[in-house]
């Protein structure tokens, strides 16, 4: 029997049909292109929520492209099998010539695309990977000596300076019919991958010009529409990062440093892949959380008296987001005030945040906590009651999410401030002088 000559085109974190690296160069092969989507068996042992946000963000998203593909008569084989095993089965229905896809740069995707290649290539078949997901990968922005940078400004600096137009190249095509492998493709259904629907409600990622260009004023204000909220769509791809710096780089600086800090914390994650687990700074390891399961406990559900902090773990708890100037303040909060590890609140956001990145939620976790690359120092500990005043000083934000902040019914204070402070900043002290 002969099989129909095609190549693979594999989305990973790039849910999109416009300006997508490796798919450009899939429609460049001369073969048909078989889009697929791999609900990964293995990956989502980690998605223990039978209403994950992020997984209905993934099959809504994964709809559109589908539908926009059944137009041209194809659409997004999916599967629901281990990475392994789906790539067998192609092997076996298809003249697979080659598979195109765009790089990933976490630990564990590493590994498994090192073992894809190596399936591959013991079938003759060339793996072909791209990038895609950011603008410099790690290992692009070296210093002179040929070290990484483990601080952000200078690398920012660096960063600004390499930036040529080749780099924001549009990769959309105008497609059609001939370009793809005919068939219909119906989405595998959330029930049939062992899931419940959520409140997610997906929509096509658009850039606020407004926003942007007012997000140097606007950002540190949660109780106002200040920040893109576009991290969920970078995080998935259904947003271009070239898109996005080509918009910063007319529109507004300060947005175009986030867009930057986010391929910082990526090359430290890709350079430095210890740091899933551990701290960047390795002294910093003999530091004596208390971890009080109680406390923590608290943390989570936004009961902790501090009505910032509160108010961000419920936004979190309820949408899957929470203001970035909060995160902070919750994260200090639990690292500091409580002295639990870092690790813990690490856990607990990539379990709950729709924008969960690895690179950027672990190197955001080990800034405030003192013990990544260019951290704050172990000193600063913010003084939650202060940001409200600075940042909430009308409590719009603390009334939306926790309306009975005012009240005498309020929960108390879970520890004093001063208190903590002088605790926190003891217990660090004590563990760096070792």
């Amino acid at each position: 029997m002969n099989r129909e000559e095609i190549v693979v085109f594999w989305f990973r974190r790039d849910l999109r049909l416009e300006d997508n690296v490796a798919l450009y160069y899939a429609l460049q092969s001369g073969y048909c292109v078989l889009p697929i989507f791999i609900f990964d068996k293995d990956i989502l042992k980690q998605f223990t929520n039978p209403t994950d946000k992020r997984l209905e963000y993934i099959h809504q998203a994964l709809s559109r492209v589908n539908d926009t593909l059944s137009k041209l008569g194809t659409g997004v084989l999916c599967f629901h099998n281990t990475v392994m095993e789906v790539f067998a089965s192609l092997m076996q229905k298809y003249e697979v010539k080659a598979v195109y896809t765009n790089e990933d740069y976490e630990p564990r995707t590493i590994k498994r695309d090192a073992e894809v290649e190596q399936f591959l290539a013991s079938q003759s078949i060339l793996l072909n990977r791209y990038k895609d997901h950011v603008i410099f990968r790690g290992g692009e922005i070296l210093k002179q000596d040929g070290t990484p940078y483990q601080v952000y400004t200078p690398y920012a600096k660096q960063w600004r300076l390499l930036l040529t137009e080749r780099h924001l190249f549009d990769y959309s095509v105008e497609l059609n019919r001939e370009m793809f492998y005919t068939m219909e493709c119906a989405l595998p259904t959330l029930e049939e991958l062992g899931y419940k629907q959520s409140q997610v409600k997906y929509d096509v990622p658009q850039i606020d010009l407004f926003i942007v260009s007012n997000y140097d004023q606007y950002r540190d204000y949660p109780g106002v529409e200040g920040t893109s909220k576009l991290g969920v769509a970078l995080r998935f791809g259904t947003i271009s990062v070239r898109h996005c710096v080509r918009i910063a780089l007319k529109e507004n600086a300060v947005w175009l440093s986030e867009l930057i800090w986010r391929e910082f914390f990526g090359q430290i994650l890709y350079l430095y892949p210890q740091v899933e687990n551990n701290c960047f700074k390795a002294k910093y390891e003999a530091v004596q959380y208390r971890n009080n399961e109680t406390e923590y406990e608290a943390w989570c559900e936004g009961n902790t008296g501090y009505p910032l902090v509160d108010a961000g773990m419920r936004e979190l708890n309820a949408t899957g987001f929470m203001h970035n100037r909060v995160r902070m303040v919750v994260a200090s909060f639990l690292t500091k005030h409580l002295l639990i590890d870092w690790r813990w609140g690490e856990a607990y956001f990539a379990q709950q945040l729709l924008d969960y990145d690895l690179a950027s939620n672990n190197g955001n976790w080990q800034w405030v906590a003192g013990c990544g690359c260019d951290a704050a120092p172990y000193f600063r500990v913010f003084n939650p009651t202060e940001q409200v005043k600075k940042f909430d000083k009308n409590g719009v934000y603390l009334d939306k999410w926790v309306p009975e902040w005012r009240e005498l019914t309020y929960v108390q204070p879970i520890v004093d401030h001063k208190f903590a402070r002088e605790r926190v900043l003891n217990a660090f002290k004590k563990a760096l002088e070792k």
